[in-house]
């Protein structure tokens, strides 16, 4: 049967939520204790019925207007729309939630995605967020390794040699793998930046939600390894050399913990890249498996945005393409508004 919502708590302001801010913990958990007092909020450990709200990269620098990567989808204020809804999905669904569990997009600066990474023969790098860097570039000599990264990369400035022959190999093994090809972002989620956190409104909801249902939220860190593009928290997009060596690993503990869940919701940004990547990976782990498992995953349509860089690319149709993949699969698509049934 289709559970009560709880009203939004007093402190909630949808206009903010396209802003940075400092967060009153010590305040909010007086009022999270208060509120599940109120309202008869149990604690996590006591559902029989599990649910794991995944949250995808809800970070600054993908979620603020005038931040590194903002994901404004079609509305132009898509990521913005998804989190004034996300927060009130937290709030109204807290007793029926029992974990959080946020992934966080990590990086710095010398990384194989970053302008500064490449070099062409006339000393310039790639233009971000307008350059695509495809095996035809690479074997043209259009962009090559820059040379002064190497050791920052590698720890060894005589390994340009090795370096060199990775980044082919890893254009061509995104082709092969129907992985989108190399895209030279923004500098952007940079580590000990303020573009790496949550997002101060999403934030301020996952810290009342661990107060009043007594749960610990799970951060989960993904995009360091400077070698390749990470869009899943499951797994990197390239794993091993040309000499089929491990460079990065897939995430099999985060995915344990997910299927363990009876039921788990994801929301997130971008619904074209980190949010497509990450349930695509979810969904073939599963079908591994057991197919039945598809059917406790919930992918909540109206809480992710996919990337429109208007006049320069739309990803809106793969992301849908991604979703429609999925639903096939059996793994729900619904909206926020719906009420949680356990």
């Amino acid at each position: 049967m289709p559970t009560p919502q709880l009203p939004l708590p007093p402190h909630f302001d949808a206009d903010r939520v396209d802003q940075v801010w400092r967060i009153p913990y010590q305040e909010r958990q007086r009022e999270a204790q208060d509120w599940a007092q109120e309202h008869g909020i149990r604690p996590a450990s006591e559902d029989n019925y599990r649910t794991c709200l995944l949250l995808v990269d809800v970070q600054n620098t993908f979620c603020i207007p005038d931040y590194e990567l903002f994901v404004g989808g079609r509305s132009g204020n898509g990521a913005v729309e998804d989190n004034i809804r996300l927060c009130q999905f937290i709030y109204r669904n807290l007793p029926h939630i029992s974990k959080i569990a946020c992934t966080l997009d990590t990086h710095t600066a010398m990384q194989i995605f970053h302008e500064v990474f490449w070099i062409n023969d006339a000393g310039e790098h790639p233009a971000p967020l307008q350059t695509l860097i495809t095996q035809a570039d690479i074997e043209a000599g259009k962009w090559r390794v820059n040379p002064a990264v190497v050791e920052s990369v590698m720890g060894d400035q005589n390994r340009y040699g090795w370096l060199k022959a990775y980044s082919e190999h890893y254009v061509k093994t995104l082709t092969a793998d129907g992985k989108y090809p190399l895209a030279i972002w923004p500098y952007h989620a940079m580590l000990g930046g303020i573009g790496h956190a949550v997002v101060s409104a999403v934030d301020e909801a996952c810290f009342f939600h661990t107060i009043a249902r007594k749960t610990q939220i799970r951060y989960e860190i993904k995009g360091q390894n400077p070698l390749t593009e990470n869009y899943s928290v499951l797994r990197p997009e390239v794993l091993t050399d040309a000499d089929e060596k491990p460079i990065a690993e897939e995430n099999s503990t985060f995915l344990q913990m997910l299927l363990e869940y009876d039921r788990v919701i994801i929301a997130g940004q971008a619904k074209s890249h980190c949010v497509a990547w990450t349930v695509n990976d979810l969904l073939e782990e599963i079908q591994k498996t057991d197919t039945e498992l598809a059917k406790k995953i919930y992918l909540v349509d109206d809480l992710t945005s996919p990337v429109v860089v208007p006049g320069v690319v739309d990803y809106t149709a793969s992301a849908e393409a991604a979703f429609a993949t999925a639903a096939a699969a059996g793994m729900h698509i619904v909206k926020s508004t719906e009420p949680i049934e356990n």
